[in-house]
């Protein structure tokens, strides 16, 4: 079996702005910045000492085994973990400079602006419009039926689900498929306009097809958010994702560009990884 690293092995620490990004894109500024953050329950530490910057319009995917720490560590991004008894978190995690563990921190306002798909899809038994409208609503974003309706079309368009149900939008969610419940979420998200959002395996439930779409989906929103996806599937992670974290046991083994992770890591337990000797 392969060894496990004594010590995670981190890049150096990234400047604020990056002069040259995967796509040749100048000046990429970090939007999500961790340093040296350890996450635990209870007594037991689920995560040590993960530092990273996540780019401006750029996707990062985590992988890793089961087990490893990704989820758990895309979920301290909008403290979706507080809700669990007993966690504390040490370390820093900024987004867009600002401490977002910060006594003074609204974790409502943090929320609305780091989104969060699950793997499961999880509609409310509700209509296509009323599943979306429902964040703007609870938000106070909106002040007309008009511009809700706007903003529904809009989140719509931007997950690729408008045309399939601009007919049919005040029917129930329930009856869409699965593919489509997902984009559905991915809507619902949208719709309060987030900086940032979290997927953690978005697809993982779905068939080729319906997975294709989420992919092409995730390519096109990169231009508008700033986008963390946790995935088992390392292809998928190559096609959609510009830079790539390799999580084993709670540390951050490695984390990269993903053309240079897949093709020349510099660690040898990310390279038994992702060539299949194990996971």
């Amino acid at each position: 079996m392969t060894d496990v690293p004594t010590h995670a092995t981190h890049l150096p620490p990234r400047p604020t702005v990056v002069r040259a990004d995967r796509d040749g894109v100048a000046d990429a500024t970090v939007k999500v910045d961790v340093q040296n953050l350890s996450f635990y329950y209870g007594a037991k530490r689920a995560l040590e000492g993960i530092s990273l910057q996540a780019q401006t319009n750029r996707v990062t995917a985590f992988i890793g085994p089961s087990g490893c720490g990704k989820s758990t560590f895309l979920r301290t991004l909008n403290r979706m973990n507080d809700i669990i008894p007993g966690t504390r978190v040490e370390g820093s995690a900024r987004i867009d400079g600002q401490d977002i563990y910060a006594p003074n921190v609204d974790v409502v306002e943090l929320r609305r602006r780091v989104g969060m798909v699950f793997q499961k899809s999880n509609p409310f038994p509700k209509s296509i419009f009323e599943n979306v409208a429902y964040g703007l609503r609870i938000n106070r974003l909106v002040t007309s039926k008009a511009e809700i309706a706007e903003r529904v079309e809009e989140s719509l368009r931007s997950a690729a689900l408008w045309d399939e149900v601009k007919d049919r939008v005040h029917d129930s969610a329930l009856a869409l498929s699965g593919g489509q419940q997902q984009r559905l979420c991915i809507a619902r998200a949208l719709a309060v306009r987030p900086d940032v959002l979290l997927m953690d395996e978005p697809a993982s439930a779905l068939d080729p097809i319906a997975t294709q779409r989420i992919e092409e989906l995730i390519y096109r929103l990169k231009s508008q958010y700033t986008i963390i996806i946790v995935t088992h599937n390392m292809q998928q992670a190559a096609r959609v994702s510009d830079h790539t974290a390799f999580f084993w046991m709670g540390k951050l083994v490695e984390f990269d560009r993903t053309e240079r992770i897949f093709t020349a890591p510099r660690e040898k337990l990310t390279e038994d990884y992702v060539t299949g000797r194990f996971g």
